[in-house]
């Protein structure tokens, strides 16, 4: 019996959840080729995978983590909460720093970028269903090389603002804050990213996974 198959000889039951129909249909066709996994539930969003999970006793779900109305990280951290028995797997295109920790935080069992081998992602789904962790070599280097997130919660939702080039009243109205709070929480965000502007101080918190 492989490892990581039920007591039973039955596959493992998976839910993928990719915001990208052909890539999750993709992953499904390789998870189905294996004797020991079995992929039960697929959806588009995070917002159906608690309730997915419970209805077909999922055992791994297999979530990325940029994807529309509800993201990887809230889904499994509700998973968490909701359905603790699941093991969770990160499969993501984006292989940020910040998105591995942040992962872990969620309550994630592993992580893992789209281009893995087939093989390994199949092992890696075994491993996390055993109890195990999973992480991507190059991306846990990355992740101890680069530290943890320096900026804080109100930083990163200024940020998070200003990535689109919104001017500073606006931000300040949508956050209920004044615009000499959202100008002080910008300066210290510039200066912890070393960046020469807010513009790019948010490009670098975004490909750091900070925001």
């Amino acid at each position: 019996m492989n490892q990581g198959t039920n007591p039973a000889g039955l596959p493992i039951r998976v839910l993928l959840a990719d915001d990208q129909a052909m890539v999750r249909g993709a992953l499904a066709a390789l998870l189905n080729l294996e004797p020991d996994i079995e992929v039960v539930a697929q959806a588009g969003d995070g917002r159906d995978v608690v309730a997915l999970a419970v209805a077909h006793r999922v055992q791994v779900a297999l979530l990325d983590i940029q994807m529309p109305h509800v993201d990887g990280l809230e889904a499994a951290a509700r998973l968490r909460t909701g359905f603790p028995a699941c093991k969770v797997l990160m499969v993501t295109t984006f292989d940020r720093p910040g998105y591995l920790r942040a992962a872990f935080d969620a309550g994630a069992s592993g992580f893992l970028v789209k281009d893995t081998p087939s093989s390994e992602l199949a092992a890696a789904v075994r491993r996390v269903h055993a109890g195990g962790r999973v992480v991507d070599p190059s991306l846990a280097a990355q992740s101890l090389m680069g530290g943890s997130n320096p900026l804080t919660d109100r930083e990163c939702e200024v940020l998070s603002r200003a990535q689109s080039g919104a001017p500073i009243a606006q931000i300040a109205a949508a956050l209920h804050l004044s615009v000499g709070t959202v100008r002080n929480h910008l300066s210290s965000a510039i200066g912890k990213t070393g960046a020469a502007n807010r513009i790019e101080a948010a490009h670098a918190a975004h490909e750091q996974g900070w925001i």
